[in-house]
């Protein structure tokens, strides 16, 4: 049997999610103030930093709640 740490799990770092269809900029206020940019493909990208593997699961449910198909979530290498 391998160990699995019950400890806090803390990956602080910079996110990028991509959605199917465009959200106005009006909508950063709704993600923590993380960038919003609409890409020619038609998909939104919201990035931005993000504190611990618990707030990336919040915006997770804030994607999930506003009904726009979630098409990837990655992190990137800061700037």
């Amino acid at each position: 049997m391998s160990e699995i740490s019950a400890g806090p799990h803390h990956n602080p770092g910079r996110y990028e999610i991509r959605l199917k269809g465009h959200l106005d900029s009006r909508w950063a206020a709704w993600f923590d103030g993380l960038s919003l940019t609409n890409e020619n493909d038609g998909t939104t990208v919201i990035h931005g930093p993000v504190a611990d593997q618990a707030a990336l699961h919040g915006l997770l449910q804030k994607v999930r709640d506003i009904g726009l198909p979630l098409v990837s979530v990655t992190q990137v290498q800061p700037d």
